[in-house]
């Protein structure tokens, strides 16, 4: 009998679709796709059983923006179809490029894109309390016109204007677990879990009920992580290696970690909320679930950090 392949879930960051300072095209969007790929291939290469995750953040700006300049002239599109829609779009084109790239590399791997539901508690904090920022930018009275006539919540974004915040509950349980599990172990490599997924709940009566909010792309990914037996965390971001103290002065690059110590600097706050934080929390949640190895780097790094030669891993 053949030795297990290890399976590895790659969180592939906002920044492997949608680049800042370029315009967000398909084109561009399907181009910055392609070279995310680059990071990836060694590790089909190794024989990795895998699946793979997206963030959609602007992909989902750009979608409500449509349903606003849309508004009285087609049915609105509740956030949660938003993410149904940017999940299978940013899917097709992840999909498509790995089948191409697969195709000259002459590996024979299928892949196939999985739209996922997230269950979440329907009593969440978060639901009650949103803080998630969505959507464009807005002036205060308009921000404040759009909350009174459609039932935003608002909140200002730091110094950038006024902006609609919504919930990011977390997320529990993944519904189609079992089957991307199947698929993976059959060598399938399986997009899932996009944009942290589409979150929902159980009703009383066992059914399941969308809500209007999103997920957090890293913490669902860890859920998928643990729910398939992956033994590794791959979370793909724009920077080379998680920092203490970023962008100052005394920053100082972390290698090896341990659980512990990285718990104990999320503590004392130098991971921000907005920006590290989440992965951090990501990481620690899969261990405790766990998992035995996360590793946080750059796209560009992604193999070499696999073989201990860049990035941040964090273990128990």
């Amino acid at each position: 009998m053949s030795p297990k392949k290890q399976t590895a879930v790659i969180a592939l960051g906002g920044n492997a679709i949608t680049k800042k300072g370029v315009p967000d095209t398909i084109a561009n969007q399907f181009a910055n796709t392609r070279q995310s790929l680059s990071g990836i291939i060694p590790l089909i290469k190794n024989g990795y059983n895998i699946a793979i995750t997206h963030g959609n953040g602007p992909q989902v700006g750009n979608a409500l923006l449509r349903v606003e300049l849309a508004r009285n002239k087609a049915p609105i599109l509740p956030l949660g179809i938003c993410v149904a829609d940017t999940e299978g779009g940013m899917g097709y084109m992840i999909e498509q490029s790995l089948q191409n790239r697969l195709r000259k590399e002459r590996i024979k791997r299928d892949v196939v894109t999985i739209v996922t539901q997230v269950i979440v508690d329907k009593d969440d904090p978060s639901i009650r309390n949103p803080s998630k920022y969505v959507g464009q930018f807005y002036d205060y009275n308009t921000a404040r016109k759009y909350a009174k006539e459609r039932g935003w919540q608002i909140k200002k974004d730091a110094n950038r204007g006024w902006r609609r915040v919504v919930a990011s509950p977390i997320p529990i349980e993944i519904v189609e677990a079992r089957q991307i599990k199947i698929l993976v172990d059959k060598r399938v490599i399986v997009i899932a879990a996009g944009g942290g997924g589409i979150p929902i709940y159980v009703e009383e009566n066992g059914d399941f009920e969308g809500v209007d909010a999103v997920i957090d792309k890293d913490r669902a990914s860890a859920v998928l992580a643990k729910s398939i037996g992956a033994e590794l965390l791959l979370i793909l971001t724009g920077v080379d290696n998680v920092a203490l103290n970023f962008g100052k002065l005394d920053q100082k690059l972390l290698g090896e970690v341990r659980y512990k110590e990285m718990k104990k600097y999320l503590e004392q706050g130098h991971f921000p909320p907005g920006s590290m934080g989440p992965k951090v929390e990501a990481a620690l949640g899969f261990l405790e679930m766990g998992g035995k190895k996360v590793i946080i780097t750059s796209i560009e790094n992604a193999y070499e950090a696999v073989i201990g030669n860049a990035g941040t891993t964090i273990t128990m």
